[in-house]
């Protein structure tokens, strides 16, 4: 810190400091690939194709269990849904993120995803970058909006790193993570996200998660059926939050979390054992459909044998697209790490597939699958994550051209328009907006959401008891400097309020001191606030009553009262902070 002072200024530390959270996002983001990758090969490559094995029914539960140990007993702190905690964290922690999430969650996640588990490793990866920028923040004494940016880049690089995405990674702190899009941020993200796509570039090579360039030209004349395909990405984008929510809420009333492991481990086995696909993170099958090899799928399952029949195989894919969404969420909801990234371009690959392949056999059409394909995978990803921007720049850049730049942004926005209208949150943000804790870029609400009611609670009213008489109360009164007395009773819980305008015409009159009581002198206040109730909540309250003052409890009992003014002077304060230099 002494030296930053002295010879970097803010501005040039904020750099440095993106290039090497870039580098550490990029080294990680390698390495838990690499890792999950030889697990699944040293776990799988003697299973033969044309035949069944147990083995795909008891590996997703081993893995399960394992991260569920490690869990319980080495981190003792909840490490799902990496996005979520990511935007819990900026909204509600002052984007404080715990150190063991640097390296927790690739940890939890190999077990899970290496094992079989029917999730993605992006979520962990995001979740360990980020984790590295809020970490490097706290250890720098960084102000809330350097620290922000930090986790942005943090993510951007990990992202970067695992998909060789600059663009779409950029796109995804900016579009997922809230960011605001200024250049005092953008550059940054710049650097992190090539930082770590270079490191992933010169530590794997060509190798990526699928390498695949568009080979069959995009012809105008099938923009209509891209419209189509739009619209059911975004109904399946639906189905897959609505299933995800439920099956996960189901396993969540569950106590025992060896018992949730269990129930959930056996009936993901279960699903996995009778369609493999559904096993890991689903690239292998993504490349069989991009490559053109459709039969593959049928490897190591009970339909090894009908994998040339056509309507089977479009039956087959059906039910695997409708049980990802079931094994998905069993996985995340018995205990494994993962995340929905995978998932969702998964689910998007096949449900592109499909409809092309259905399209293609019932008119003279010839619609490019492999296109198609590609272009379902934005379109669910768009639906699933809110993020149309990041599908399209992804989709575009892992396919090295932009050669489907038209139908991406086609099917992409329609997928998302079509599932605003069902769904106005993200798998992400979901449980977030219900709680009032969804930072969003409307720089008033995100303002509104950083504040918390704890904070901003004035405990120097005096007050003063129900059975009191009005002499007692002008007594208070001569100390007090406010013209608010709440009023409680000997359990300290509220029971209404004196204004000292209601008053001001008896408070002299002194024959009233002693038979007055001051229960027949308060009156309900307008509106209660809770305790930590999210300050939009109170805002609206202040609205709705047209008050200035409003009194706050917790559990019945009285704590203080909030303020307009004082809600006013520390949004002020928060916006400084908030908004850019």
């Amino acid at each position: 810190m002494v030296w930053k002072t002295r010879h970097i200024s803010n501005r040039k530390f904020i750099i440095l400091l993106s290039f090497i959270i870039g580098l550490l996002g990029g080294l990680a983001a390698v390495l838990l690939k690499n890792i999950v990758h030889f697990t699944g090969e040293i776990l799988t490559n003697r299973i033969a194709v044309s035949s069944v094995n147990l083995l795909y029914f008891a590996f997703p539960l081993i893995g399960i269990l394992l991260s569920v140990i490690f869990v319980k007993y080495f981190v003792k702190d909840n490490i799902g849904h990496g996005v979520s905690r990511i935007l819990f964290a900026i909204s509600r922690k002052n984007g404080i993120l715990k150190p063991h999430n640097t390296y927790s969650s690739m940890i939890a996640s190999t077990f899970t995803v290496g094992f079989g588990g029917s999730v993605g490793l992006e979520a962990p990866i995001v979740l360990t970058g980020s984790s590295i920028g809020s970490y490097l923040a706290q250890l720098l004494r960084m102000n809330y909006k350097a620290t922000i940016l930090l986790i942005g880049c943090g993510a951007a690089g990990a992202i970067a790193g695992i998909f060789k995405a600059p663009i779409a990674a950029i796109i995804f702190a900016l579009e997922v993570l809230m960011l605001d899009l200024t250049m005092s941020s953008i550059i940054p993200l710049l650097i992190s996200a090539v930082t770590g796509a270079t490191v992933a570039n010169f530590l794997l090579g060509k190798s990526v998660v699928f390498n695949f360039s568009v080979q069959d030209p995009f012809s105008l004349q099938s923009i209509p059926f891209y419209v189509v395909l739009g619209i059911i990405c975004g109904l399946v984008s639906f189905v897959f939050t609505r299933g995800t929510n439920i099956v996960e809420s189901r396993l969540g009333k569950i106590i025992n979390p060896y018992q949730k492991v269990l129930i959930g481990g056996v009936l993901l086995g279960l699903l996995i054992f009778i369609f493999p696909p559904l096993y890991g993170e689903g690239y292998a099958t993504l490349r069989s459909l991009l490559g053109g090899d459709v039969s593959e799928i049928t490897n190591h399952s009970l339909f090894y044998g009908i994998r040339d029949q056509h309507w089977f195989l479009l039956g087959f894919l059906f039910l695997v697209l409708i049980f990802k969404i079931v094994a998905s969420s069993l996985t995340t909801g018995s205990g494994g790490v993962g995340g929905i990234f995978a998932p969702a371009l998964f689910m998007g690959g096949i449900t592109g597939f499909i409809v092309s392949r259905a399209i293609n056999a019932i008119t003279f059409i010839n619609l490019s699958e492999r296109n198609f394909a590609l272009v379902g995978m934005a379109g669910i990803m768009a639906g699933v994550m809110h993020a149309p921007l990041t599908a399209i720049f992804l989709i575009a850049e892992i396919t090295g051209g932009y050669g489907l730049f038209i139908p991406l942004i086609i099917t992409s926005t329609i997928a998302y328009l079509t599932i605003m209208y069902f769904e106005p949150h993200s798998i992400y943000t979901h449980r977030l907006a219900e709680r009032g804790e969804l930072i969003t870029h409307h720089k008033d609400k995100a303002v509104l959401t950083l504040l918390r009611t704890s904070n901003v609670i004035e405990k120097d009213l005096k007050t003063i008891h129900a059975d009191s008489t009005l002499g007692d109360l002008v007594k208070v009164i001569s100390r007090s400097r406010r013209n608010i007395f709440p009023v409680i009773n000997e359990n300290k819980e509220l029971l209404g309020i004196v204004l000292l305008d209601d008053i001001r015409d008896i408070i002299f009159n002194g024959e009233l001191y002693h038979t007055t009581l001051v229960s027949s002198l308060m009156i309900s206040p307008p509106a209660i606030v809770k305790h930590n109730e999210p300050m939009e909540s109170v805002m609206q309250k202040f609205e709705e009553t047209n008050a200035w003052n409003l009194p706050v409890t917790e559990n019945g009992k009285y704590v203080g009262f909030i303020s307009k003014s004082k809600i006013f002077n520390a949004y002020r304060k928060m916006l400084v902070q908030f908004s850019d230099e």
